[in-house]
């Protein structure tokens, strides 16, 4: 059967944005709500959360939470967020709380970090009512246990080895869903996906490279 063409769609001011990599779209993607989820942009950049064509934004940094950050991402983005609530330096009580408030706040889904403790997972379990993803770095990770507190998907960070890693969790937990970054090339994404990740998260370029292309562009023409 012959693949019909796309019809693609864009205006002169909004034709610069960050594309999602083609081959994403050949993960299956996890429907969350009614919504098929395949790409999430890992960023808290609003600029670049307002310009993309991911799914959905993959909102997690290397600070405690706060819920004015998390408000501020989840107002301006036009798409859903994943919110980090800690899990590494912040535990106990305060990811619960923290999860509840993203909630309230309109997050699709919450992240926790590697380290959680399996009793906050169940706390967070007990209070909310959105997934729970639990972030996994390498083969030991005690995987059983996030799913038996609560954790719904898995989040898999291992740098160069994400697809070893997917398919070794993904032979063991075929029915669990599975994000995982995709690293920097086309063939780091298609490999994670033949090894069983559903979702990729995928690391845009930084407002300052971006930029950098485009100031390139005008110091080339006449601007007088």
């Amino acid at each position: 059967m012959e693949r019909k063409s796309l019809p693609r769609i864009s205006t002169p001011l909004r034709r610069h944005i960050v594309e999602m990599p083609q081959e994403i779209y050949a993960a299956s993607g996890i429907v969350i709500h009614g919504r098929r989820i395949k790409s999430l942009v890992f960023t808290t950049d609003l600029a670049i959360i307002r310009n993309c064509n991911a799914d959905a934004v993959l909102a997690v940094y290397p600070f405690t939470p706060q819920q004015a950050i998390t408000d501020a991402i989840i107002r301006a983005s036009s798409i859903p967020v994943f919110c980090g609530v800690g899990g590494g330096t912040t535990g106990g009580p305060r990811v619960a709380a923290l999860a509840q408030d993203a909630e309230a706040q309109g997050a699709m889904a919450v992240v926790v970090n590697a380290p959680i403790r399996d009793d906050a997972v169940r706390q967070m379990h007990a209070v909310i009512d959105i997934p729970i993803v639990c972030t996994v770095l390498n083969e030991h990770a005690d995987i059983a246990a996030r799913l038996d507190a609560g954790a719904q998907l898995l989040n898999i960070s291992a740098a160069a080895r994400t697809p070893e890693v997917v398919a070794f969790v993904h032979s063991r937990y075929p029915g669990v869903p599975i994000i995982a970054t995709g690293g920097p090339t086309a063939e780091s994404i298609s490999r994670t996906i033949e090894a069983g990740a559903n979702a990729i998260s995928f690391t845009p370029p930084t407002t300052a490279e971006l930029f950098r292309t485009l100031m390139d562009k005008y110091r080339g023409e006449d601007y007088r």
